[in-house]
């Protein structure tokens, strides 16, 4: 079962800030193969959520209020560890994102630039595609949006 935490980035220790920028980096860098600027500046008005499967992290995101990314609050850099995404992470980390943003931000619209590919899992969520497909870091995406 997925043990989530939510914090600011100055909530976040030394520890707790490695993991989450190696995971991502595993993911989207590695995995992947997009060279990108994954440290953008953005981290810092973030709330980071946290997902541990015995006191490791293996899933994360980071959530926005309305203003800071989008006009709408957003969830970004979703990620799960490959070896760990049989086990459906994915919603769990996303369930423990919309309800953050329900209990922080006091929102039920949110917007999320999704990789195309994933479409399908943000739909199970509620998440609708809106306006055309677009290219970001080479990769195939498109605007989701839950109301």
């Amino acid at each position: 079962m997925l043990e989530t935490k939510s914090k600011s980035f100055n909530e976040l220790n030394t520890t707790e800030l490695y993991d989450l920028l190696q995971l991502r980096s595993e993911v989207f860098v590695v995995e992947q193969d997009c060279v990108y600027q994954d440290i953008d500046g953005k981290d810092q008005k973030a709330l980071h959520i946290l997902g541990y499967v015995d006191q490791k992290l293996v899933a994360y995101t980071r959530i926005f209020k309305p203003g800071d990314y989008f006009d709408e609050a957003s969830i970004g850099r979703v990620v799960v560890k490959e070896n760990e995404r049989q086990h459906q992470y994915g919603y769990a980390i996303m369930t423990a994102s919309i309800n953050a943003i329900k209990t922080y931000y006091s929102q039920e619209n949110i917007r999320i630039s999704a990789q195309t590919y994933l479409t399908k899992f943000y739909n199970n969520l509620g998440f609708k595609a809106v306006g055309e497909e677009y290219l970001e870091d080479g990769i195939p995406h498109v605007n989701m949006i839950k109301s």
